[in-house]
């Protein structure tokens, strides 16, 4: 039996979604896994994409390591793409949106340029991550939560939390 839901927060970079699992997990006991920092200290990287300076994710090497921790529950998965985690990983999705001009503001002062500033506005523009959750997921589990200012944030957190004690009241953990 799994100690809780696992829970999938995505969205295009810059959007809130590691701010957001961390405030959960705080106030939920879940654990948070934020993917692009599981890569980083393992190395699970297939390249570098020298047009958007980045590495490349070894999909296939974060989905082993990941393996067992989902079999266990109550992990809060973090990470701007989801079309790569199999269906049955997660119990719910939740995917941020935030205007185009926030988001904007927020990659500038990451110090995103070029490409990969216009490529990550243009993926929330043309709501890329969503639409890739719907494709990826029974659609009754994506969920679409707006992450513009600190009021949408504490209220994600809410109903984030709200939902994790529903879970748990329903499955007896």
């Amino acid at each position: 039996m799994k100690s809780g839901p696992n829970i999938l927060i995505t969205g295009t970079p810059g959007v809130g979604k590691s701010t957001l699992s961390q405030l959960v997990a705080e106030r939920s006991g879940l654990e948070w896994v934020n993917v692009g920092d599981l890569a980083r200290d393992n190395l699970f990287y297939d390249g570098y994409d020298e047009e958007r300076q980045c590495p490349i994710l070894d999909e296939d090497k974060v989905l082993d390591e990941l393996e067992d921790m989902i079999a266990e529950g109550g992990k809060i998965i973090d990470y701007h793409s989801c079309d790569f985690f199999p269906e049955r990983f997660f119990d719910i999705v939740f995917v941020l949106a935030t205007d185009n001009t926030i988001l904007y503001d927020r990659l500038a002062a990451r110090g995103y340029q070029g490409k990969k500033l216009s490529d990550n506005i243009e993926c929330e523009i043309m709501k890329v991550i969503r639409d890739e959750a719907l494709d990826s997921y029974v659609k009754e589990i994506v969920h679409e939560l707006p992450s513009n200012t600190p009021d949408d944030m504490e209220s994600s957190t809410e109903k984030i939390v709200l939902w994790i004690e529903a879970w748990k009241r329903d499955n007896g953990s």
